[in-house]
Formats: structure tokens, sequence, C-alpha cells
């Protein structure tokens, strides 16, 4: 059954920044995608997953549709050069589709090692997939796995704890120093990248921010996304001089220094905290009474104790992983033959009511219930054996044989396979 699962992914391991942003798919784009795999190829059950680092593509079907999947990806992004890209694709099937799915979702073949907002966007691409009734008896049973695997690595091991990114290293240290401010004012100076990354990460956890940008029309565009505040750049000063906290990740070189401030003697506790290379903001700001600055190196070391931290957890992580992989294969072998035990049942059920019927005249309506249930009873003790007969042929690999035995032993028409 699970043979029958296919994955189509293009990833930061296999494709530059440049490509993957050709293939990348919005979020009304990822939903429309599905809906076009729905009526093109009568998919019943797929996954899309879009972010910065990876767009990938699963299905569950029978047939093998990966180049033609491909090739409607193309077709749908409306760009025929696209094509030329093909190439970078990675095609999984069976377990090791499965095994990538867990792997994406957990963490451990994002870009930033147990990455915390990967297993949010496969909870999202899962809703969306659920909505459009593109997601049946497999997605949901190794969806459901993946979420109950993620929460047991959050509970049994630290692969999850701490900042693994700049940007997330730059929230945690402002989530350190929350207690001056009931609520802060956060002033977000550039959105490259580590910016725009910065502002997703701020969200839900601080409501007073304000993004400067020199493109305006991008500011616009996240600050709509985030619901955040947005400040002409050319008013660039007096919001830093407004703001508690400036988080810069400007590529200016030294663009906030000690003499740009008009007074050295403010007498108000300020905070920078600078991602650019070279440092946007000087050395000397430091100077001023009341003002301190964070550069890239104390975030990296923040950074880098998390990630070496994570990295002793890989093999706690893949023994709970490869359990739960295990356990789910288990239950694809079993779902296979459930069409078997299905004919099975019904058959012993057509005989059963057949000969009760011949009696059903000549016995009270008392001893017809009573019949009827003994009967009932022991249909149920005789499927029984057959199907834990099947269940252990499952785990042998042995299943297909026996259910072939079984179909012509009670003289079942050929099963279908999924």
């Amino acid at each position: 059954m699970y043979d029958s699962f296919k994955a189509i992914c293009l990833t930061h391991h296999n494709a530059s920044v440049e490509v993957r942003e050709k293939f990348a798919l919005s979020e009304k784009e990822t939903q429309d995608f599905l809906l076009y795999l729905k009526d093109i190829f009568e998919l019943s059950e797929a996954l899309v997953i879009s972010t910065c680092n990876r767009t990938e593509i699963y299905y569950y079907s029978e047939r093998e549709l990966n180049e033609a999947i491909l090739q409607a990806l193309v077709a749908f992004k409306g760009d025929s050069s696209l094509a030329r890209h093909s190439k970078s694709f990675q095609i999984f099937q069976g377990r090791e589709a499965i095994e990538h799915l867990f792997e994406v979702a957990l963490g451990l073949n994002s870009q930033i090692l147990g990455d915390i907002q990967i297993i949010n966007q496969v909870k999202k691409a899962y809703q969306y997939s659920a909505d459009l009734q593109m997601a049946g008896a497999f997605l949901h049973r190794l969806l459901h796995s993946i979420f109950f695997t993620n929460k047991r690595i959050i509970q049994e091991t630290s692969f999850r704890d701490g900042a693994a990114s700049v940007a997330y290293a730059a929230i945690e240290l402002l989530q350190s120093i929350q207690m001056l401010w009931e609520n802060p004012k956060i002033l977000v100076l550039g959105i490259g990248e580590i910016g725009t990354d910065v502002c997703k990460n701020l969200q839900g956890k601080f409501s007073n921010v304000c993004i400067c940008n020199r493109t305006a029309q991008k500011a616009l565009a996240l600050a709509e996304e985030t619901g955040f505040a947005v400040a002409d750049f050319a008013n660039v000063w007096q919001e830093i001089e407004e703001a508690d906290v400036v988080i810069s990740s400007l590529s200016v070189a030294n663009f906030v220094s000690k003499e740009k401030f008009a007074s050295t003697e403010m007498l108000k506790q300020k905070y920078f905290i600078d991602l650019s290379v070279p440092r946007s903001i000087a050395a000397d700001v430091e100077e001023i009474t009341g003002f301190l600055v964070y550069d890239i190196d104390h975030l990296h070391e923040r950074t880098q104790e998390t990630l070496n931290r994570r990295k002793a957890e890989i093999s706690a992580v893949n023994a709970i992983m490869q359990e739960a992989i295990a356990e789910f294969l288990e239950w694809s072998k079993e779902m296979e033959i459930s069409p078997v035990v299905q004919k099975i049942k019904n058959a012993l059920e057509q005989i059963r009511k057949e000969e009760l019927s011949k009696y059903s005249k000549k016995i009270s309506e008392q001893e017809a219930e009573l019949l009827d249930k003994i009967t009932g009873n022991l249909v149920q003790k005789i499927l029984k054996f057959p199907v834990l007969q099947l269940k252990a042929a499952c785990k042998r690999g042995e299943a297909e044989t026996l259910m072939d035995v079984l179909s012509e032993l009670f003289d079942l028409e050929k099963v279908q396979r999924h």
C-alpha cells in the first residue's frame, strides 16, 4: 500500500535560491495547485509544501505521475522556461518518501537543524489538503503519526530547544530583556531575508513593531502580512530615537553611530541588535549612557550552542522517528488486507443470513433473536483465525500469497489492491 506514496522535491540541498524562487507557491497558489492536481490527474490524496527552502509535492496513487506532475507545475507557473530545471527535483517513493516527509516535518532536513517553523508549515499544508478533500485514510494517518512523533521529540529530547537561527536568537534575546518595558517599541531596520525572518518571528510575541525599509513597497507588503506598522525611511532617525529596541539588518557599514545622535545624554534605555555584516551599528554607540549593542557574534554564540545540543540529539530523534515509521508501515500493510477481510466477512454473513431465513418461520421471535446472536458470534470466531494469519503474513511480507489462497478458498472475486 505505502509503495503508492510518492514525493517530488525541490530543496536547498539540490537547488539554488534563484531556482527555488521560481517554483515557490503562495498560500493561494498552493491551494489552487492542489485543485489543479485533483482535476487533471483525479488524485484523491496529495500534499503540497512550499517554503523559502523547498517546494515539495506528495501524492498517493498507483500510477507513476512524477514527470506529468512536474510538467503540470511548469504549466501552472506559466513559464515554459522552467522546464529546464525539472532535473533539479528529487523523486522518492514508498518508504523513502515517507521517511523524507518525516525528516522535513521534524526539522532534520532543514537548513537550520531542528527548524521550529517547518512543523507549522506542514500542518498548514495538511489543512489545505483536508479542506479540499485531498487527504484520505493514508495521508490522515501519516500526518497524525508525524505530529505525534514531533510531540514526543519535544517531550523526550532537547532537539527543539533554544534558538538555532540568527533571526530567532534575536527574538529570544528580546524576550530576555522584555522585563524593562511593558510593551517595548521595536523598530526593524531593513527587511532582506534576515529582517523578514525577524518580523515573522515577532508575530504573536510583540505588538508594538514598526518596519522601516528603503523600498517602501516591500515594507508595506510585509506589514500587511504581519499586521505591523510602517515608517517612512526619510524619518529613520526620528524612529530610531523613539524606539526602545532597534533591530538592524541594513547593508550599510556604521549606519548608526554615536555622532548621529543629537544628544549623548538622552537618559533613555535603548537596545540595538545588529544582524548586519559589516556591522550597521557602530561600536561607539555603547558609549552613550543606557545604550547597549548586541552584534551578530553575540547571536552566533547563542545559535552555535543550540546547534551543538541539537546535533547531540539526532540519534535520539532518529530512534523515535524510526519507531513511528515502523508502526505506520505496519498499519499500511494491514490496510492492504482489509478488502479481503471485508469480502470474507460479507461471504460468511451472506451464508449465515440465507441459513437463518430457512428457519425463521419455524421458530418463535425470541428463538430467532437467540439464533441470530449465536450465529453472529460463530461468524466472528471463524473470521478471527484468517485475520490473525493475514496480519502475521503482513509482518513476514507474505500477505499477497495468503490473500490469493483465501480468495480461492472462500471463492471470492479477485480483490483490487490499493
